[in-house]
């Protein structure tokens, strides 16, 4: 079978990164990627090959978006009439669209409720073949299409079965002699973000007096830093981020994403933006399992409390940990489960259906 996978977001790419190598042992598969901060820097490093969908990258007004997207099935429609894939599998809206075009069945996946991400819910959910979202997650009136699995996106890249972390590769690049601290900065840029707040400059200055008391503090940022803040930049291979973020005390950000995968590895986040309270499964990660703060921007006060009460506890990583293992015993191996739903497709969507409780065999 041949497997096109399409790859729009560097968070994307850890997603998929474990799924290719494993149905690529079975598949003949076609990466496609759009330029999107690290994304192709990830895939250089990772040495696959791909075909670059927008090579300039785009401007994030709503004229850009449409003549971008446009541009996108076009490209897509020609590649699929040329190459000819069994399957498209991805998190872009455009392998919806020329599949639904070609008859050419494919699997959308994503983990944002669809009120956060209205746009995809649009332009993706209405042609998709197959939705694959957490079970925590709204689909709205697309359930009849919705294959829902008890756990979550960065769970494919950070379950421990796919995931070691290794204290020498952060080695590298500092001495391990006292506690640090990440500040995540995102660009708060994509459609979905529109109006949205997260950390300004003057809280960030206000972060890093309070933090750099108890260890040091470094930045990771999809935004354009300041000059102020190019001194904690975080100057690493990309793919040694998990290792680094593994073995931190805390991480303070308006990122989803790496929230959740501050989360899963049981690292205590403070997720602080506009979107707080809106997506599901991170509400569980913060709510039920207890693993991170929601905070909303309008409570700037009480995400320093929140920070001073967790840098000055020294058992707080023992805590984490313990929550963290709570958590894994609920959830499944998201990679091998849809590495095995992509290598016995279709047959795959029928068991499933059939016996939603077959997900678990992959525990």
């Amino acid at each position: 079978m041949k497997v096109l996978i399409y790859l729009h977001h560097p968070a994307h790419f850890h997603l998929f990164k474990n799924i290719i190598d494993n149905i690529s042992k079975h598949n003949e598969v076609l990466i496609l990627a759009t330029k999107k901060d690290i994304l192709e820097n990830l895939l250089l490093l990772k040495g696959y090959k791909y075909i670059n969908m927008l090579p300039k990258g785009r401007k994030n007004n709503k004229f850009s978006i449409a003549f971008g997207l446009l541009k996108q099935d076009l490209k897509l429609l020609n590649i699929c009439l040329k190459q000819k894939p069994d399957l498209l599998v991805g998190t872009s809206t455009e392998i919806a669209h020329i599949g639904k075009l070609l008859n050419i069945p494919s699997i959308f996946t994503n983990e944002d409720d669809i009120k956060a991400v209205p746009l995809i819910g649009i332009l993706a959910y209405p042609f998709a073949k197959h939705l694959f979202v957490p079970y925590v997650c709204d689909v709205g009136k697309w359930e009849s299409k919705t294959i829902k699995y008890n756990s979550y996106h960065e769970l494919a890249y950070l379950h421990p079965k796919n995931f070691t972390p290794s204290i020498e590769v952060v080695k590298k690049y500092i001495t391990i002699k006292e506690k640090y601290f990440i500040l995540r900065f995102s660009d708060l840029s994509a459609h979905h973000d529109k109006n949205k707040k997260g950390i300004s400059n003057e809280l960030a200055i206000r972060l890093i007096h309070i933090l750099k008391k108890y260890g040091r503090v470094f930045i990771t940022s999809e935004r354009k830093l300041d000059k102020i803040f190019e001194k904690y930049r975080i100057n690493i291979n990309p793919l040694d981020m998990h290792h680094f973020l593994y073995y931190s005390s805390l991480l303070i950000g308006d990122s989803q994403t790496m929230s959740a995968e501050a989360g899963v590895l049981g690292v205590p986040f403070i997720r602080y933006n506009d979107f707080v309270g809106k997506i599901s499964y991170l509400n569980e990660l913060e709510n039920i399992y207890k693993l991170g703060y929601g905070i909303n921007t309008s409570n700037e006060d009480y995400m320093i409390s929140i920070v001073k009460k967790i840098i000055s506890k020294n058992d707080i990583k023992k805590l984490y940990i313990n929550r963290r293992d709570k958590m894994l015993k609920d959830k499944i191996d998201y990679s091998s489960f849809l590495s095995w739903v992509i290598n016995n497709y279709p047959n795959s969507i029928k068991v499933i259906k059939e016996n939603q409780d077959y997900q678990y065999n992959f525990k």
